[in-house]
C-alpha cells in the first residue's frame, strides 16, 4: 500500500467538507475536562507541604480549591491550543480522528477566544491564591506553548516531547507546594524524580499508541516524532526514564525520610504494573484519562498512598541508625 493508500484509509471520510455548525460541546470536547484528573500530580506536592511546615487542614482549604480550578483551566487552555494545532495530524489516528477539531466542527476564532478566556481565569484565580503560584501558572503556559507551536513544538521531535512533556510533572507539584507554603520549594531531588517519573508515563503511553497504530509510515504522519522511534527504542527509553525516576526518588527517600525507603519496593511495583499495562492492546496507557476506570490499579495506588502517609507521620529507630552506617565506610 502506498502512502497515498494510507493517507486516504486512515483519513476521516470527508473532513473539513460543509461542517456543521459548532455547538457548545464541541468546544468543551476540546478543552478536555475529562483529563483533569492529571491535575491530581499536585496533591503530593500540598501533602509535603503540610507535612514538612505543620500546616492544619483548615489552613490549606480556600488555597486548594481556587489553586485546583485554576491549575484545570490553564491545563484546558493549553489542551484547547493543543486540539487546534494537531488537527491535521489527528486524522490519522484511529481514535482521534474522530475529534470536533478534525471535522471542523470548531472555527479559529471560537477556538481562539477560547483559549484566551481560559487564560484569562486560570490567571486571575492563580493571583488569588499567591504570586508564587500565578508564576508557575505563567510556566505551565509557557510550556504549553514551546510544545505544541512552531518554530519550536517540542512534540515533534523524538526524546525532546516526552521530556518537555512530562516537566509539566514537576510544575505541578511546585503548585501543589506552593498552595501550602509560598515561600520556599519542595526538594529537587524530588522534583527530578516527579519529571522522569513523568517522562516514564508518558513513554509507555507512547509506546501503547505506537504499537496501536501498527504501521511506523502512518505513526510518523500522525505523530512526528514517531519517525525517529521504534518499539524497542520507545520501550528502552522507558526503562531509562524509571530507573532515573528511582535514582531521584531514592536520593529524597535517603536525605529526607528514611522511613519512606520501604514503600520503595512497592513504588517500584507500581512502574511493573503501568509497564504491563501498556503492552496491552488499546490499553489505558494510551488513554491516561481513563486510569481512573482501572479498579485494580487504583486500589493498588491508594494503598501506596496510605502506606506513605503513614511512613510520612511514624519514626522507625532502627533506620535512623542505618543511615549514618551506610556512609562511615
Amino acid at each position: 500500500m502506498s502512502m497515498t493508500e494510507k493517507q486516504t484509509e486512515l483519513a476521516p471520510d470527508s473532513p473539513g467538507a460543509a461542517p456543521r455548525p459548532a455547538s457548545l460541546r464541541d468546544y468543551i470536547a476540546i478543552a478536555r475536562p475529562d483529563h483533569w484528573t492529571k491535575n491530581l500530580f499536585v496533591l503530593p506536592g500540598l501533602f509535603l507541604a503540610m507535612v514538612v511546615h505543620s500546616i492544619p487542614i483548615p489552613q490549606i482549604i480556600l488555597p486548594l480549591v481556587i489553586g485546583m480550578a485554576a491549575v484545570c483551566l490553564i491545563s484546558s487552555a493549553n489542551y484547547t491550543l493543543n486540539e487546534w494545532l494537531d488537527r491535521h495530524f489527528d486524522r490519522f489516528h484511529p481514535k482521534k480522528r474522530s475529534r470536533p477539531s478534525v471535522y471542523g466542527h470548531v472555527q479559529p476564532a471560537g477556538v481562539y477566544l477560547q483559549y484566551a478566556l481560559l487564560i484569562l481565569a486560570g490567571l486571575a484565580l492563580s493571583a488569588l491564591v499567591n504570586p508564587r503560584f500565578l508564576i508557575a501558572s505563567i510556566v505551565l503556559l509557557i510550556m504549553g506553548v514551546f510544545y505544541n507551536v512552531q518554530p519550536i513544538r517540542t512534540k515533534d521531535r523524538a526524546y525532546l516531547d516526552v521530556l518537555s512533556e512530562s516537566v509539566n510533572n514537576p510544575i505541578r507539584l511546585c503548585m501543589g507546594w506552593i498552595m501550602a507554603s509560598p515561600l520556599d520549594s519542595p526538594p529537587s531531588s524530588l522534583l527530578f524524580g516527579y519529571w522522569f517519573g513523568g517522562a516514564f508515563l508518558m513513554a509507555v503511553k507512547r509506546f501503547a499508541e505506537f504499537r496501536t497504530i501498527g504501521d511506523h509510515t502512518v505513526a510518523g504522519m500522525y505523530r512526528k516524532s514517531f519517525q525517529r522511534y521504534d518499539e524497542k527504542s520507545l520501550l528502552a527509553s522507558s526503562v531509562f526514564y524509571a530507573m532515573t525516576a528511582s535514582l531521584f526518588l531514592g536520593v529524597f527517600l535517603v536525605k529526607n525520610r528514611i522511613e519512606l525507603i520501604l514503600s520503595f519496593p512497592f513504588v517500584a511495583g507500581l512502574f511493573t504494573w503501568y509497564l504491563r499495562m501498556g503492552l496491552d492492546e488499546d490499553s489505558a496507557a494510551q488513554h491516561p484519562e481513563k486510569l481512573l476506570r482501572e479498579r485494580g490499579l487504583m486500589l493498588y495506588v491508594t494503598f501506596l498512598t496510605i502506606l506513605i502517609a503513614v511512613l510520612f507521620l511514624v519514626r522507625i529507630p532502627i533506620l535512623q541508625k542505618l543511615v549514618p552506617r551506610a556512609f562511615s565506610f
